[in-house]
């Protein structure tokens, strides 16, 4: 039986370290992508060879208490993830010419997504953004950035662990910058939404 996206929904909290085995059950033993566990934006390259290393990272960012994420439930079973944090913590992007800072803002970001695969396109992505404009607003951040994949410009990539510009166009970001043809900058101004 097919889930329809429009009557799943999901239970996303704060990525704590109680939570941690409902990652590593999300991750699998292959870590995400390629053995990453969401440490590209933080250190670049150097996660490629790494898994068993990126995933103590994560879990050592997870146990110094604040939740570098969200986690999407269906019942007990994770079902998404994306990475929500201070831009300050993913160094990496100002390494990016493409994601270079567009201004001095103290934004958070959303920079990674991970979904199981039989949850795929049935909103997840989706209400992880809800719940991280949600969760970046209590922290008072003053906006949230995003680095999206734009799906309809000539030669995109399918790789869309960033997330799709329409799902965030959808949530009420904007873009703010486009430096490379398919990868826009997307900003969502946080005092426009209500406690």
């Amino acid at each position: 039986m097919t889930k329809n996206f429009r009557t799943i929904k999901f239970r996303i909290v704060p990525l704590t370290p109680k939570l941690w085995p409902a990652l590593e059950d999300l991750f699998g033993k292959w870590g995400a992508s390629n053995g990453c566990w969401c440490m590209y934006w933080r250190i670049g390259g150097a996660y490629r060879g790494r898994c068993g290393e990126n995933r103590e990272t994560l879990r050592k960012i997870v146990k110094r208490g604040s939740p570098p994420g969200l986690l999407a439930f269906d019942g007990d079973l994770a079902v998404g993830w994306c990475q929500l944090t201070p831009r300050d913590a993913l160094v990496w992007l100002d390494r990016m010419w493409w994601f270079q800072r567009v201004d001095d803002v103290p934004v958070w970001s959303i920079s990674c997504f991970f979904v199981r695969r039989a949850y795929r396109r049935q909103g997840v992505m989706s209400q992880l953004i809800a719940a991280a404009l949600k969760t970046a607003k209590r922290a008072k951040a003053p906006a949230l950035e995003a680095y999206p994949v734009n799906t309809t410009a000539p030669k995109s990539t399918s790789n869309i662990f960033t997330g799709t510009v329409s799902a965030f166009a959808h949530a009420g970001f904007k873009e703010v910058a486009r430096r490379a043809a398919a990868r826009p900058i997307m900003r969502h101004d946080l005092k426009a939404i209500a406690r």
